[in-house]
Order: structure tokens, then C-alpha cells, then sequence
């Protein structure tokens, strides 16, 4: 072979490689989604840019205010307009402070801090909600294409058993009502796989929409996944960890920090806040009385706010910040319990899905199974009614979209879970799925 003709087969090659490589890449994992989501997901990028944004606050809420610059005429005669016709005349540049009672800047900042955490921990919140609604689209979408998978199968027998069917009555051997039962009964799996691929359709589009892809976009999953379900921690160490751990708890104990840093602030009111001003005024002219030049002006002031009104206005602001932090409070307590609950449901529904994974996959569907291959030898030779073997058939169809079922709903109550709790579950691998 000529290089030339090496060159060739390799662009062949490779060529016939790329539709291979891109349909492999199409395959989305649930990792893979997950990740797609958390890089692209509008709605979290939008929670972390209003979290970007509080993040610079606390230092604007611990400064001074600006200086007042002012620029006076002052004592300017009006019948002349003249600047040297009156020794008061002077053009006068002035500065003025306003400093707050000391402690209360220290405090606004420390409460815009609290306020710029909670909104940290609130974009951490949004990443778990997503994850979790991910996982949950994922796993629906897997579910989904094993039970099309299955129905597809079961098609292919039921027309089998049409063909058995159909032969036994025209050798005299069968009844047509066997025929037009399978019929029948391949008809209903029709009809259920029609509604299987519109349920797909509807979760695709779902998942396409928290991975910010065009929602017509086509989804393909791997034909494998992880049916082995992991024995989590008790549920009393999963509460500890989410007490530690949730973001959105997190986020209202710095609610909270954040009213109690306010209720200080607010009795600071009672305390005056200060301005101090100066000025320098400049006069032209010279003194008629004295025959000298007009000397220059200089004057420094210090004012403060006087809490007169503190029965109506101070004490009033005291009591409005501690109920609010009393309402933060309750509403602490309030997600407390309602995170717990979370735990308990999530956690409810994860040990039924695994138990009926477990009962499914190591005694249902072998015995029925063995039942439907037993009925199935049995019919040929006219010992088992066609009724009851298609009737096998259909039960085994349900057991195995059954189990399917158990394992996604399985692990999307691991994904509450993990959500409910605030972080990855540790968990303990076992090589057979464990029974309550």
C-alpha cells in the first residue's frame, strides 16, 4: 500500500469514526446532568448573581456618610452686589460630617453581613432543590425507557402467542377466542406504549429545561444504571447532619443574628448621632475703621439629633425589631421541624422502594418467571387454558415495569434525601440489597 492510499483509508476511517463519537457523546449520565444543570440552570444564576450583589453591602452599610462640600456668599449687600462694600462679605467654603453614635455603623455592617450570608446559603439551597429535581427527571426518564423497553418485549411475545394461537385453531387444536383474546391483549400494550413515549416526551422536555437545552431536544440515557440500592445512616444522625448542614436553616439563623443585630441598632437610637462642620470665609477689601486689610473668617460647628420623641418614635423601632427577630425565630423552629419531616418522608419512601426493589428482584419475578416458561410448555401440549398463560404473561410485564418503578422511586427518594439533609449521603455499600 502507497502512502497515498494509507492516507485515504485513514481519512475513511476516521471520517466513519465522528457520527459514532457524537451519537456516544449524546448519552447523558445522571452525573453528567446534574452538572449540566449547576453550570447552566438560569434560575440558580440568577440566586448567585443576587448573592454576588449582597456580598457588597456590608461595607456600604459600615461607612460614613459622604461629607457635605458647601459654597456660600454670605452677607453679599443687595444694593451693590459688591464684595468689598461690607466687612461681614465673604465668599466662604464649608465641610460637614455627619458621624452616627459609635457602634452603629459596626452594627449595620454586621447585619448586612448576616443578610449577605443568608443569601449566600439561600444560592446553596437553590444548588440542592436542582440537584434534586434532576435526579428526579433522570431517574423518570430511566424508568420510563425500561418500561418501554419491557412493553417492547412483551409485544414481541404476545405476538408469538398470536402465532401459537392462530396455528392451534386452524389444526383444530385451539379456540379463536384465544386468538382474539391476544389480540386483545397486544392491543392494550399498544395503547400502553403509546402513553409510555408521551410520559418520556414530557419528562425530557422537563430535564431539557433545568439543563437550559432547547426543550425539543432529544435525551438519551444510558441502557445501564445503579440498581443497587445503599443502606442509609439512621434517621437520627441524618437530622444532626441536616441541622448542621442545610443551607436553608443556615440561611434563617442569619436571618435571625441579622434582627438581633437590628434590635441593637435600634436601641443605639436613643443616643444622638453628630455633625461636625467647618468653614473658611474669604473677604476682599480693606476695614474703613481700622485702614487695614479685611482679615479671613474660619468657624467649626458640632450639632446633634436630640431623641426627644423616643417614647413615639425609639421605643417604638426597639419593639417593631423585636418582634421581627421573633418572627425569625419561629420561623427557625418552623423549618427545623419541617426538614425533619423531610427526612422522615424521604426517608419512609426510600425503605418501601428498596424492600419492594428487593422482593421484585429476588423472589416475584424469578418465580414468575419460571411460572410463565412452566405455563408456557404446558399450553403447547394442550395441558394449560391460553387464558390464564397470557394472563401469567401479563402479570410477569407488571411485576418487571413494577420493579423498574421501585428502583427509580428509590433513588429519587435518595435525592430528597441528600436535599432534606443538606449534602452527600455516606453511603454504605452492600452487595445485596438489605431488608428492614
Amino acid at each position: 500500500m502507497n502512502n497515498n492510499s494509507f492516507i485515504k483509508l485513514t481519512l475513511i476511517i476516521w471520517a466513519i469514526g465522528i457520527p459514532f463519537h457524537a451519537v456516544a457523546s449524546s448519552v447523558i449520565t445522571e452525573e453528567e446532568a446534574v452538572h449540566m444543570a449547576l453550570g447552566n440552570n438560569p434560575s440558580l444564576a440568577a440566586m448567585h448573581s443576587r448573592s454576588e450583589a449582597m456580598r457588597h453591602i456590608p461595607s456600604q452599610a459600615g461607612s460614613l456618610p459622604d461629607p457635605v462640600l458647601s459654597l456660600n456668599v454670605l452677607s453679599l449687600p443687595t444694593d451693590s452686589f459688591s464684595t468689598t462694600q461690607e466687612n461681614m462679605t465673604q465668599m466662604q467654603v464649608g465641610l460637614a460630617q455627619t458621624i452616627p453614635f459609635p457602634g452603629k455603623l459596626g452594627l449595620r455592617e454586621q447585619a448586612a453581613h448576616y443578610e449577605s450570608d443568608s443569601a449566600r446559603f439561600d444560592s446553596d439551597e437553590m444548588r440542592l432543590a436542582i440537584a434534586r429535581n434532576v435526579h428526579t427527571a433522570w431517574w423518570n426518564l430511566f424508568y420510563l425507557d425500561r418500561a418501554i423497553s419491557v412493553v417492547k418485549r412483551n409485544q414481541t411475545l404476545l405476538r408469538q402467542f398470536v402465532k401459537i394461537a392462530e396455528t392451534k385453531y386452524k389444526t383444530g387444536q385451539g379456540l379463536q377466542s384465544d386468538v382474539l383474546l391476544a389480540q386483545v391483549e397486544l392491543s392494550k400494550l399498544l395503547d400502553i406504549g403509546i402513553a409510555l413515549k408521551a410520559s418520556r416526551q414530557n419528562q425530557t422536555a422537563r430535564l431539557n429545561a433545568l439543563i437550559n437545552r432547547p426543550i425539543e431536544s432529544p435525551v438519551e440515557l444510558p441502557e445501564q444504571a445503579n440498581e443497587q440500592l445503599p443502606r442509609p445512616p439512621g434517621i437520627e444522625e441524618l437530622r444532626t447532619q441536616a441541622i448542621d448542614s442545610r443551607p436553608l436553616l443556615a440561611s434563617q439563623r442569619s436571618k435571625k443574628m441579622a434582627a438581633d443585630s437590628r434590635i441593637d441598632l435600634a436601641e443605639k437610637d436613643y443616643y444622638p448621632d453628630f455633625t461636625l462642620a467647618g468653614g473658611y470665609g474669604y473677604r476682599r477689601g480693606i476695614n474703613p475703621a481700622t485702614s487695614r486689610t479685611r482679615p479671613d473668617l474660619t468657624s467649626i460647628s458640632l450639632s446633634m439629633t436630640l431623641p426627644l420623641y423616643a417614647r413615639g418614635k425609639q421605643s417604638q423601632g426597639v419593639a417593631q425589631r423585636k418582634a421581627e427577630a421573633a418572627t425569625e425565630q419561629f420561623r427557625l423552629i418552623d423549618q427545623v421541624n419541617a426538614v425533619k419531616s423531610e427526612i422522615s418522608s424521604a426517608l419512609a419512601d426510600y425503605h418501601a422502594s428498596h424492600d419492594r426493589a428487593s422482593l421484585f428482584k429476588t423472589g416475584i419475578i424469578p418465580q414468575a418467571s419460571q411460572s410463565v416458561a412452566s405455563m408456557m410448555a404446558s399450553y403447547q401440549v394442550n395441558k394449560v387454558d391460553f387464558l390464564n398463560l397470557v394472563r401469567a404473561q401479563i402479570t410477569l410485564y407488571n411485576y418487571e415495569t413494577e420493579y423498574w418503578k421501585a428502583v427509580s422511586t428509590g433513588w429519587q427518594a435518595w435525592a430528597r434525601l441528600e436535599a432534606a439533609v443538606g449534602k452527600k449521603i455516606t453511603q454504605e455499600e452492600s452487595k445485596e440489597l438489605f431488608h428492614e
